[in-house]
């Protein structure tokens, strides 16, 4: 199984500041035949081997750190796992605002549907209510 972009991008960013700010690191991370891809491999490899279904993040970025400093690790294949990365949404103010009317709008048409709903029970009581008085006519 691939890892999700987000994931992939999460450990990339993870990796690059590492590199940015060890020394000892870098030139692992620089290594040629290692990539982001082998290395997301490589995590979902051990992650799905291991049996465990959740995870620090400490862990995930040792294991990545681990492949880029070990020169022969088995990349062993993963089954059918699923990734979830978690991390915050900025939105823009704009964004913020939209989302705001959308809201409005979903409130006001869910209210709309609860009045025309009482609504028609009303004109359903009441017209029960008028069938069931007595016809002193007979008409």
């Amino acid at each position: 199984m691939k890892g999700t972009e987000a994931f992939k991008a999460a450990i990339k960013a993870y990796l690059d500041k590492q590199a940015a700010n060890d020394p000892l690191f870098e030139p692992h991370y620089k290594k040629p035949g290692k990539s982001i891809d082998k290395c997301v491999e490589y995590i979902l490899g051990e992650v799905y081997h291991s049996g465990c279904n959740g995870f620090t993040d400490e862990t995930i970025y040792g294991m990545a750190v681990h492949f880029y400093t070990e020169d022969n690790l088995e990349i062993r294949k993963s089954g059918d796992c699923r990734v979830v990365v978690n991390h915050e949404v900025e939105l823009t103010e704009a964004e913020k605002a939209e989302a705001r009317q959308q809201a409005i709008r979903q409130y006001q048409k869910e209210e709309l549907r609860k009045m025309k709903e009482r609504k028609s029970k009303s004109a359903a009581k009441a017209q029960e209510n008028k069938q069931a008085e007595p016809n002193l006519f007979g008409f």
